[in-house]
């Protein structure tokens, strides 16, 4: 398979995945595997599979996402996006629920 950027939004693609090595960003178990077996970063190249571009905070919404620069995007593997996405959803949420059980006044 050929590394061929998205239809849309080439250049942006392209300037994420060149500093990233056409390779999914994950480390260190954002999506909840330590990649240990593979140097703690997933193996997943765009040769080998097709990569996404979203920011690495997953729980912005689309419009949010959208207007994220360059800098602050990450190259995932569907894989990794989806879980990590999920991890990091459901933390947010658990963190929100914490908020709301906290009592608003100590009297």
């Amino acid at each position: 398979m050929t590394r061929r950027p998205p239809l849309g939004a080439a250049a942006v693609w392209e300037a994420v995945m060149t500093p990233a090595g056409h390779q999914c960003q994950c480390e260190g178990g954002l999506c909840g595997s330590q990649h240990s077996k593979t140097g703690l970063r997933c193996i997943r190249t765009a040769s080998t599979g097709r990569l996404v571009v979203a920011p690495a905070d997953l729980t912005l919404g689309p419009v949010a996402a959208a207007a994220v620069p360059v800098e602050q995007l990450r190259a995932w593997c569907p894989d990794c996006h989806a879980k990590a996405q999920r991890r990091q959803l459901t933390a947010a949420a658990e963190r929100e629920q914490q908020a709301d059980d906290e009592p608003l006044s100590l009297f």
